[in-house]
């Protein structure tokens, strides 16, 4: 088992390539993925049915989708649903990654980012070096969708927190905050699953979305129980909040901030990472 880093000062690459694959949450089709070492800063996407296509690092402004997953558009086409992967490679200290992809959306495993954290695991991770200073937040940062919020403070260190609200009992309101390190990463914030509510599967399915989804994918909410108990966490949900905020911080690399997400969602949370990128004075990806 790999030695997580103790936090986010090096740069890291996976050791040897690895390969998962399963269904996609919304399509519903088969995906390959291939994590692949890089000397190169950043995660960059390329296409194992179409090698010879350029590899393309992932940022912000390809955000074309939000609803309820982040889907990119890529030179290469879509991908859809990378806000798990991109939270386990943030998350556990890597930050110069290939993604070899054959389909149109991340696999989604068990709905949280605990089967790449297993993946990373058994690749194994390479120091490159030192992780290139991102640099001090110079003012605080908010976006607003309506009642919702996210957040990012000047900070020494990367601390991040979620609340959410919601009228199912299940659920109800919960509020869960760190400062983050891999191995608190791996530990409290990756098992976290996705998680959906009863009432709103067949609309879903009917739009076209999550025909992929199962009850050994994602936690369904029914009022005030859950129909495929048990949880990891008692506010699994709030965690995976935080997964999801992570996953899509991570299309601008991690900020030295404080960063907040009150009833966050993908839309959100893409919006406070394109901020970031302007705040750095760059159309490009800052410093992961």
């Amino acid at each position: 088992m790999v030695a997580w880093p103790t936090d986010y000062s090096g740069a890291w690459t996976v050791a040897q390539p690895i390969e998962r694959d399963g269904v996609g949450l919304h399509s519903g089709a088969n995906a390959r993925v291939r994590l692949v070492p890089s000397e190169r800063q950043g995660f960059w996407v390329g296409r194992l049915n179409q090698p010879q296509l350029p590899l393309q690092r992932l940022a912000p402004a390809q955000v074309a989708q939000t609803q309820l997953c982040t889907a990119l558009k890529l030179d290469s086409g879509p991908l859809a649903t990378v806000e798990h992967l991109l939270a386990a490679l943030a998350g556990t200290g890597l930050t110069h990654v290939e993604l070899w992809v054959d389909g149109d959306e991340i696999p989604l495993l068990d709905g949280s980012a605990q089967g790449w954290v297993e993946a990373i695991s058994e690749a194994g991770m390479l120091r490159l070096g030192e992780r290139p200073d991102p640099g001090v937040l110079s003012h605080p940062i908010t976006v607003q969708q309506g009642q919702s919020f996210a957040t990012a403070l000047p900070a020494a260190e990367l601390q991040i927190g979620a609340a959410v609200e919601f009228v199912q009992p299940a659920i109800g309101r919960q509020v869960f905050s760190l400062t983050l390190t891999p191995p608190r990463f791996v530990t409290d914030i990756a098992p976290a699953r996705t998680f959906g509510f009863k009432d709103q599967v067949e609309q879903l399915r009917a739009a076209g979305l999550i025909q992929g989804g199962a009850l050994d994918n994602a936690l369904v909410c029914d009022g005030d129980r859950w129909l495929n108990p048990p949880l990891r966490f008692s506010d699994e949900p709030v965690r995976h909040k935080l997964l999801d905020l992570l996953g899509d911080l991570a299309l601008a690399g991690l900020p030295r901030a404080q960063v907040f997400a009150y009833r966050g969602s993908h839309g959100l949370h893409t919006a406070l990472a394109a901020a970031l990128v302007e705040a750095q004075g760059s159309a490009a990806a800052p410093a992961i």
